[in-house]
């Protein structure tokens, strides 16, 4: 017997030594590729920064986080403070970042042991034909514990990529947030833009109706005939032809801002029934270079994290092709009488360490490491798209904000001079020195060359929201009032 026991304490000696001599050797090895970030490869300043107003000085981070603040609206401020808590989209995200963190804890629970309990008690009887007929009764509890030491960094790369998971949905959320507050701006935008294009339909409207009805009047005099004032009248008509779509437009711009503030269609008509003009865009926007909007936008950063995430997955499926170690362990007592459970000869345990190793698996550890190599592969490509346009982004919104202020001067002009060739050309037709038509041509010009300003104007601000959306601005505020996030720095 006590040749066994030796035996037996020499075995267990043995193993934990050997098993000592592994964690040793692995020490705190990780395998699979430690993550480097991909180089950030950026022109050294923008190709149309030094027009329309436009300056390579850099914004500050305060300037690009509110930047609605430069067009002086405080409705417009008043709808994106409410659209930045309501809307449905910017929820979701926050979500998505709820079940990231969720999932990042679930993974780093695999760092420590796990410890389960159970407790049973049965009563039975045998039948009399085939056994005693008696009844007997078994009660058993039991502890057990299990602990898989992360030899190989399996463990930590799970980790690893769970935490690059959760940081990509927090820039996922501030993608949204870029998204919605620009959106927000240029639904606004399209609503005052609408209001302008119907009050300048609506004064030419009404000078055309008193065209129509002088004509009509000189006929009735018998000072000009029935083509005059069939001309008049069909010019006016074509011009009220245009109001019903311009009110469409408009309904459909007041719908979708009610949407992105999480409301009803309509629910804005009220708040917004009086007509207000497009907000006017700074004289001087501050636009930075090229690598430091590339750092901010949130969807790089996004696809950044997500090219790490993945590349610690690559890690996570290498552990699979080394040994893993378990040290085990449990305590239990069986008895056959409810007070058999405190006799400590009913106790039993069992401890000791477990390696296994995936010795044959037809090489399909390799090739899921394969498989994850082409994945993180994928995302690489993804991240260097991104940035590309981004890029891109920026410089049409330079371009489109900078020619377009150009274009607005144009017209500018333009309605001017056809707004004194309208009074010319009405004077010089009572005078009889030219026919109708160069009324109608005139009057139809002017509506054209203010129904376009009009446009121009709400282009203008647009394409400067458009910019400042391409140059990430409008994210920090609104993640750090987050509810979900204070909640998670306060902890």
């Amino acid at each position: 017997m006590n040749s066994c026991s030796n035996t037996r304490l020499i075995w267990i000696k043995m193993t934990m030594a050997v098993m000592a001599a592994v964690i040793v050797m692995a020490g705190c090895a990780t395998v699979g590729p430690d993550y480097q970030a991909p180089p950030l490869d950026a022109p050294s300043d923008w190709r149309n920064a030094k027009n329309g107003g436009l300056t390579e000085k850099k914004p500050t981070p305060l300037e690009l986080a509110h930047w609605w603040t430069k067009l002086n609206d405080p409705v417009l401020s008043g709808l994106i403070e409410r659209a930045a808590s309501s809307n449905l989209d910017v929820k979701e995200a926050i979500a998505r970042v709820n079940e990231s963190r969720a999932r990042l804890g679930i993974s780093r629970a695999s760092y420590f042991p796990t410890v389960t309990g159970s407790a049973s008690g049965t009563v039975s009887r045998s039948s009399e034909n085939t056994g005693s007929g008696h009844e007997n009764e078994s009660y058993s509890t039991a502890l057990d514990a299990s602990w898989e030491i992360d030899l190989f960094g399996g463990v930590r790369r799970s980790v690893e990529s769970s935490t690059a998971s959760l940081q990509a949905n927090e820039a996922n959320l501030n993608d949204v947030m870029v998204t919605l507050l620009a959106d927000v701006a240029l639904s606004y935008i399209d609503v005052r833009t609408y209001q302008s294009r119907l009050i300048t339909a609506q004064a030419n409207l009404k000078a055309q109706e008193e065209t129509y009805e002088l004509t009509k009047a000189r006929y009735e005099a018998g000072l000009t005939d029935e083509l005059t004032v069939q001309q008049a009248r069909y010019n006016l008509e074509s011009t009220r032809s245009g109001i019903p779509t311009l009110r469409s437009g408009l309904e459909a711009s007041l719908n979708r801002l009610a949407v992105l503030l999480g409301q009803s269609p309509g629910a804005l008509h009220d708040e917004l029934a009086d007509y207000k003009p497009v907000p006017v865009p700074p004289t001087q926007v501050a636009v930075g270079v090229p690598a430091d909007s590339l750092r901010r936008r949130p969807d790089i950063r996004k696809a950044e994290r997500t090219l790490a995430a993945q590349n610690a997955q690559i890690g996570v499926a290498t552990a699979d092709l080394y040994p893993k170690l378990t040290l085990g362990g449990s305590i239990g007592i069986d008895a056959l009488t409810s007070g058999g459970l405190f006799n400590a000869a009913n106790h039993s345990y069992s401890y000791g360490p477990r390696l296994t190793w995936a010795i044959f698996q037809a090489g399909s550890i390799r090739r899921n490491i394969a498989a994850q190599t082409a994945i993180k592969d994928q995302y690489l490509y993804q991240y260097e798209s991104a940035v590309l346009t981004a890029l891109e982004d920026v410089e049409n919104a330079l371009t489109k904000f900078a020619q377009e202020q150009d274009r607005r001067k144009s017209l500018v002009e333009a309605a001017s001079a056809a707004e004194k060739a309208v009074t010319l050309a009405q004077d010089k037709f009572q005078a009889g020195l030219v026919d109708f038509s160069v009324v109608l041509d005139a009057q139809r010009s002017l509506l054209s060359f203010q129904d376009q300003l009009a446009q121009s104007d709400g282009a203008v601000t647009a394409d400067l929201v458009s910019l400042y959306k391409a140059l990430g601005g409008g994210w920090t505020p609104m993640s750090e009032s987050s509810e979900t996030i204070k909640k998670d720095k306060q902890s």
